[in-house]
C-alpha cells in the first residue's frame, strides 16, 4: 500500500494546477495525498480532502468484478435529482483498469473547472461537488483520457428513499381517485422519480446490478411512469409525498423507490443490527410466518434487500427516507421490533454519512400502521407494532428516535378496498399526514403536526362517590367524538400489576371536561384505586370507523396515536386525599 500512495502523491501533484474558479459552482483543485483507511465496517474508504471539498467513496470488492468501461454509476442517469445545497452530492463511476491512477475531469453546464479526481485500484472514481443551489436542468460531464461521459437534465433538490413493504410498494393506479392523480403526474416536470428492481442477495453489493437492477430509470412523471400495474411502480405513498412536499417547498424532489411486498424488517437490516437485537439469523425455511398478514408474499430472509436494495445506494447523497412497513412483523419478531426498527435506522443514518455527505441523523419518517380487518375485537399484533414503531414511547420524535416524524393511520380502514383491507387506498391521508410532519421535523418549519397525548395523569376517589376516577392532562384541546377507546387495567393479585392471569384490560367511558378543552375525566365503577395498574387507548387492530377515532386535535384535526402504560411505565405517587399523581413513562 504504501508504493501506491508514493504513486497517487506524484500523479496528484504532477497533475495540479492553478484554476479560474466559476462563480456559481465555486470548485476548487487544490489537493491532498489520497488515505485509504477502514471504516467502522471494515469496507475500505479513500477519503482525499481539499480545503473545503473532499471525496469519499466506499470501496467494494463483492461484486462488479472484471474489467470495467468508463461509466457512472448505474443510479447516475439523465433526469436524475442530486441532492443539493447545503448538502454536497457525490459522483462516482468505473474506468478500466488500464487507467487506474489517472484523472477523470468533473465539468458542470459545459464548463471545465479543473475539478479533478483519481482512478482507484478498485477501478472506481468519485468525487463530492460543491454544495448547489436548487434548480437546473444541469448538464453534467466526466472525461478520461480524451473519453467523455454525460449526464443531462440533471436537478438539483432534495432526495428522498421511500421503502418498505406492500402498502410502500401500492402503486397509484390503487389509490382512491386514481384517474385524476395519475392524469395530474405531468404538471410536476420538477419532481423526478426512480424506482429499484427487486433483487435479493446474501451479501452486501456496492451498485445496483446491470442485469436488471433497475425496474424505472431516472424519469419525469407522466401517466406512463407513476401510472404503473399494481404493486409494480411508482409507490403511491412516495409519489404523494414527494408531490405534497413539492406544493410547499417549490424546489426539486427526487423520489427513489426500494420496496417490496410482504418483507418483514429484518430483511431489509444488517446482520450486526439484528444481532444486536437478539434476532436469530433466519435460513430460506425459517420465516413463514413473516408474512401471514400480507398477501403478497416477498423474501423474508435476514439482511437479503438490505444488501441488494440499500446498500448498492449507500454513496448516493439523499436528504431523508419515509417507510411504511410493519405488517409482516405482527406475527414474527414482534415483540424485537421496538428494538430492529429503530436499530435499522440508526444503521441506515450511519452507513448513508460514511459513504456520502448525507446527515448523520437524516430525517425519516414512517407511517403507524393502518387497521386491518373489520373486527374490533382483536388487541394484539398491530397495535403492539404500532407502538413499537415509537420505540415504546408513544409518540415521535423522542429520545430515542431522534429526528424522526410518522402519519398515524390507524383511523383509515379500507375494509371493501378490492386488494384487501390490509392495503387501503387512502393514501393521500396518508401521504399528507406524512408531509404535514416532515415540514415540521425535516425542514424545521412551525406547523401543528401531532394529534393530542397525555402529559398527566391523576387517579383518585372522590366522596361521596364510591368509583375511581382518572383524569388526563393532554398537549392540546380536544375534539371528542365517542366517549369510548379507552381502557384500564385493573389488577386482582396482591400486589396489583399488569400482567396476564393477574389482571384484566377493562373498558371504562371516558368524557371531555365542560370547562377545560384538554382534559378528560374516567370512571372506573368496577375496579378499586389501589388496584389501577395501567391505561390504555385505542389498543385494537381496528380501533375505529374512517376518522371517527375517538380524540382528535381540536385546531389540526388529527388523531391522538395509541398508548399504553402499564407496569414500570405506570408509576403512581401519593399526592395526598386518596389520590395518586401518575408517572407516564
Amino acid at each position: 500500500m504504501a508504493w501506491y500512495k508514493l504513486l497517487m502523491m506524484y500523479i496528484l501533484l504532477k497533475n495540479v494546477r492553478p484554476s479560474a474558479c466559476h462563480a456559481d459552482h465555486n470548485v476548487k483543485v487544490e489537493m491532498m495525498i489520497p488515505d485509504l483507511r477502514p471504516d467502522a465496517d471494515g469496507d475500505t474508504v479513500a477519503d482525499i480532502s481539499t480545503h473545503g471539498l473532499e471525496y469519499v467513496h466506499r470501496l467494494d470488492t463483492h461484486d462488479h468484478n472484471g474489467d470495467k468501461n468508463f461509466s457512472f454509476a448505474s443510479y447516475y442517469q439523465n433526469h436524475m435529482v442530486l441532492q443539493g445545497s447545503p448538502k454536497q452530492s457525490i459522483i462516482w463511476g468505473y474506468a478500466p483498469s488500464s487507467a487506474v491512477g489517472q484523472m477523470v475531469t468533473i465539468m458542470i453546464d459545459h464548463v471545465a473547472h479543473n475539478f479533478s479526481v483519481p482512478v482507484m485500484q478498485d477501478q472506481t472514481w468519485a468525487a463530492k461537488l460543491d454544495d448547489m443551489n436548487a434548480g437546473g436542468p444541469h448538464t453534467i460531464q466526466a472525461s478520461l483520457s480524451g473519453s467523455v461521459i454525460q449526464l443531462s437534465d440533471v436537478l438539483f433538490g432534495d432526495v428522498w428513499l421511500c421503502s418498505g413493504q406492500s402498502n410502500m410498494q401500492m402503486s397509484m393506479i390503487q389509490v382512491d381517485n386514481s384517474t385524476e392523480e395519475i392524469e395530474d403526474t405531468i404538471n410536476y416536470p420538477n419532481i423526478r422519480v426512480f424506482v429499484v428492481s427487486d433483487k435479493i442477495s446474501t451479501i452486501p453489493l456496492s451498485d445496483l446490478s446491470s442485469d436488471g437492477g433497475i425496474l424505472l430509470p431516472w424519469s419525469l412523471p407522466s401517466p406512463a411512469t407513476i401510472g404503473g400495474p399494481p404493486f409494480q411502480y411508482f409507490s403511491a405513498v412516495c409519489w404523494l409525498y414527494g408531490k405534497y412536499l413539492y406544493q410547499h417547498l417549490q424546489k426539486p424532489i427526487g423520489l427513489i423507490d426500494t420496496t417490496w411486498g410482504g418483507t418483514p424488517v429484518e430483511a431489509w437490516s444488517a446482520p450486526e443490527v439484528l444481532e444486536k437485537c437478539g434476532v436469530t439469523l433466519s435460513k430460506p425455511s425459517d420465516n413463514k410466518a413473516a408474512s401471514s398478514y400480507d398477501v403478497l408474499s416477498g423474501p423474508t430472509d435476514s439482511s437479503v434487500l438490505w444488501n441488494g436494495m440499500v446498500h448498492p445506494l449507500l454513496n448516493m447523497t439523499i436528504y431523508g427516507a419515509i417507510w411504511y412497513q410493519g405488517e409482516s412483523n405482527a406475527a414474527y419478531n414482534r415483540d424485537l421490533y421496538n428494538c430492529t426498527f429503530p436499530g435499522m435506522i440508526d444503521d441506515w443514518r450511519k452507513k448513508f454519512h460514511t459513504a456520502s455527505d448525507t446527515d448523520a441523523t437524516f430525517p425519516f419518517g414512517f407511517v403507524q400502521l393502518a387497521p386491518f380487518e373489520a373486527d374490533y375485537s382483536v388487541s394484539s399484533g398491530f397495535p403492539d407494532i404500532r407502538w413499537h414503531q415509537t420505540a415504546d414511547y408513544g409518540y415521535v420524535p423522542n429520545h430515542r428516535l431522534r429526528n424522526v416524524f410518522m402519519a398515524v393511520a390507524m383511523d383509515l380502514p379500507d375494509f371493501l378496498s378490492p386488494y384487501q383491507s390490509i392495503h387501503p387506498r387512502f393514501k393521500q391521508d396518508i401521504a399528507a399526514r406524512l408531509t404535514l410532519a416532515s415540514l415540521a421535523v425535516a425542514y424545521k418549519q412551525d406547523v401543528s403536526y401531532q394529534g393530542p397525548y397525555p402529559v398527566h395523569v391523576i387517579i383518585s376517589r372522590e366522596p361521596p362517590y364510591k368509583f375511581t376516577q382518572i383524569v388526563v392532562e393532554y398537549t392540546m384541546g380536544l375534539n371528542q367524538k365517542w366517549l369510548d377507546g379507552y381502557e384500564i387495567c385493573c389488577a386482582f393479585t396482591s400486589p396489583p400489576v399488569c400482567q396476564q392471569g393477574q389482571s384484566w384490560w377493562l373498558p371504562t367511558a371516558t368524557v371531555q371536561t365542560y370547562n377545560r378543552g384538554n382534559i378528560t375525566e374516567s370512571y372506573a365503577f368496577q375496579c378499586d384505586l389501589e388496584n389501577v395498574v395501567g391505561i390504555r387507548y385505542a389498543w385494537r387492530q381496528t380501533p375505529c370507523p374512517f376518522k371517527n377515532c375517538a380524540i382528535y386535535g381540536v385546531d389540526n384535526n388529527l388523531p391522538m396515536p395509541p398508548f399504553t402504560y402499564h407496569d414500570r411505565g405506570f408509576v403512581k405517587q401519593l399526592i395526598g386525599d386518596g389520590r395518586y399523581k401518575v408517572l407516564i413513562k
